[in-house]
């Protein structure tokens, strides 16, 4: 089991790092290219739009096709999108590529086959150890969002080498999809435990009534956390701070690279405070202070200021992440948790794919910080209902023994 994790973790950072590379260039790119905000909009929400089909397809079929197949599968139809996305030779080919690559500008990894991995990492350890196992992953995953960010810098080398604008991004989005079949690669290596539970043998349990209120209500309630970070996605972010400040990759290369950096960070932070105060509190008691301080940033008249609030945030923002993939596998039975994972990872990625062009053309036609504010306003509504509806619902570690003592 611990190789099979290093296997999971080794793929997750690679493909992880490809992600943190495209939320920093895709929207530079797509400029480039000669897009508006809209286009840029557009852009972003096609390729979340792949994101969200191969969430659907792993969610229906991974099971019976099988786990390594699939995310084999994935990787390479991710390394082929997105080599098509680089080498587009006019501005309109960028949407199908992106769709066709899965092509991330949110700047995080929560793509089709995380949610598999999800599906896989708590048969991999036991229930004391789930919610440690899911920190050092996202982890993992921020440390590959850093290096991704830190990597942005790639076109801006490649220009000071003789290349034109235009090709520095392209090799951009060309190392993008290598890393992809870097990730096929350690997929291939998975063993037999982890490619299934028996599941591509015999036909999973049915879903019980009660876990399927479960999964529909946190399906409801993660899609408006979605259509919330949808106007936020690191694409457009880094638009924002272009249109604002007027800073390019050079500057918004590192400051996404200490936003991963803090993200991470953030994520073993959670996996203390979920012992003491319970994985339901941890989420909502950080991720809404991080919504609040998001607000402040368009008010910012500088953009030392703006960062500075910025990076604030990201130390909050993210210690939902473990603990709500930890509470949506406690809360369902074993055998019910690929599905769970599949149903909320996908209305996560509709969001996604929805608002970017909304925000984009938010940005055009009302206001340049429209999209920080309504991405805000959802975010802010959706962590009081969570806690309203699920306050008395408790994963099974948290039934069985007293929380530690703070």
């Amino acid at each position: 089991m611990t190789r099979d994790r290093s296997l999971l973790y080794a793929a997750a950072f690679a493909r992880s790092t490809g992600v943190g590379m495209s939320g920093v260039l895709v929207g530079l790119y797509a400029a480039e290219l000669g897009l508006s905000a809209p286009g840029v909009g557009a852009t972003v929400s096609a390729g979340l739009l792949g994101v969200a089909l191969g969430t659907l397809a792993i969610t229906l079929y991974a099971e019976r096709l099988g786990r390594t197949r699939c995310l084999v599968g994935l990787a390479v139809l991710a390394a082929v999108g997105t080599a098509a996305f680089a080498l587009a030779p006019v501005a309109w080919m960028l949407a199908p590529a992106a769709a066709l690559g899965m092509v991330n500008g949110m700047g995080r990894d929560r793509g089709a086959a995380f949610s598999l991995e999800q599906a896989i990492l708590p048969d991999l350890t036991d229930e004391r150890g789930r919610t440690r196992a899911f920190a050092w992953y996202n982890v993992v995953l921020d440390l590959g969002h850093a290096t991704g960010a830190l990597a942005g810098l790639l076109p801006s080398l490649a220009r000071h080498a003789g290349l034109a604008p235009l090709a520095s991004y392209r090799v951009g989005f060309l190392t993008v999809a290598a890393l992809s079949l870097v990730g096929a690669a350690a997929y291939a290596g998975l063993s037999a435990h982890a490619r299934s539970r028996r599941a591509s043998v015999v036909k999973p349990p049915p879903i019980g009534p009660e876990s399927k209120r479960r999964i529909a209500r946190l399906a409801g309630l993660f899609a408006m956390d979605s259509l919330g970070g949808g106007f936020l996605t690191t694409a457009l972010l880094s638009y924002w701070f272009f249109r604002r400040f007027g800073v390019g990759e050079e500057t918004l290369a590192p400051l996404f690279l200490l936003a991963r950096i803090a993200n991470g960070l953030s994520h073993l932070a959670a996996a203390w405070l979920a012992r003491r105060i319970g994985l339901l509190r941890t989420m909502v008691f950080t991720h809404l202070p991080s919504s609040l301080l998001l607000l402040t940033v368009p008010i910012a008249s500088s953009f030392p200021l703006a960062a500075l609030l910025f990076l604030v945030r990201e130390c909050l923002v993210e210690m939902d992440v473990p603990t709500r993939q930890s509470y949506v596998v406690a809360v369902v039975g074993p055998g019910e948790r690929a599905a769970a994972a599949g149903a909320t990872n996908l209305v996560r990625t509709a969001g996604w794919a929805v608002a970017p062009a909304f925000a984009g053309a938010a940005m055009q036609g009302v206001a340049l910080w429209s999209p920080l504010a309504a991405g805000a306003a959802l975010k802010i509504i959706y962590d009081l209902l969570l806690y309203r509806g699920f306050r008395k619902i408790k994963p099974p570690e948290e039934r069985s023994e007293a929380l530690a003592p703070a």
